[in-house]
């Protein structure tokens, strides 16, 4: 396994500690002890995935996760928030600037394993949903899974890579509900019960996006306590 992680944090011990345990697990993980270093290190080592603080002095993790965003060579790094903060508005915050995922302080070890593991699957090319043979065009709807885009009739529109994920579970289980559980579960590789507000925001995003290519049509409908539903 050859994936670098860079881990962005100023606490040395919690910084070290998921040093260590990512590399008994065989991932290349090197560290920044302040946003500045660290977001110099995601510009010269261009890593597979970085796990960023939010709470740091001088540059905080909301900055440097924007200034990754903003910058076309790291842009589509996948980006795991760490923070001490639980409250709803924050997780918003990092989820407006386009961070993939959001883990509250303290952690289990292996809770960060898996949210790593399902990060990394979407650093492929080709994204895990779509390397099987699945349905790629429906009515005027057509799946880029190269380009992680979607055209409806001849516009297109450039999605992230879970934007994409979500859209097309949506889109293989078209005319049929999917609930925010397995979204969380498919996408996220986890099922927490407090965490359904990651789903409303990406959808929030998403449905943005599609409707800005669909002449206004609303594919994606909302089933008020259960998920969401593609219709073509």
């Amino acid at each position: 396994m050859n994936n670098k992680i860079l881990v962005i944090d100023d606490d040395i011990s919690i910084n070290e500690l998921i040093k260590v345990n990512l590399e008994l697990s065989g991932y290349s993980v090197f560290q920044a002890y302040d946003g500045v270093k660290g977001f110099a290190l995601v510009k010269q080592e261009l890593p597979s995935l970085v796990i960023l603080d939010v709470m740091m002095p001088d540059v905080d993790g909301f900055t440097v996760a924007k200034r990754i965003r903003e910058n076309a060579a790291t842009k589509d790094i996948p980006i795991l928030m760490l923070t001490a903060l639980s409250q709803l508005n924050d997780k918003v915050k990092g989820f407006d600037i386009g961070v993939d995922d959001y883990l509250v302080k303290p952690f289990e070890i292996e809770e960060l394993q898996v949210r790593v593991r399902a990060l990394l699957k979407r650093t492929k090319q080709i994204p895990v949903s779509a390397s099987v043979r699945d349905l790629l065009t429906l009515g005027e709807i057509t799946l880029l899974p190269e380009q992680y885009s979607v055209q409806i009739g001849d516009k297109q529109v450039k999605l992230t890579p879970i934007e994409y994920e979500i859209f097309n579970l949506l889109f293989q289980n078209h005319g049929n509900m999917v609930s925010s559980a397995q979204l969380l579960k498919e996408i996220w590789g986890y099922s927490p019960d407090d965490d359904i507000e990651t789903i409303r925001v990406h959808i929030r995003h998403l449905r943005s996006k599609i409707e800005k290519i669909s002449n206004g049509k609303k594919y994606i409908e909302t089933i008020y306590g259960g998920g969401y539903k593609l219709n073509a």
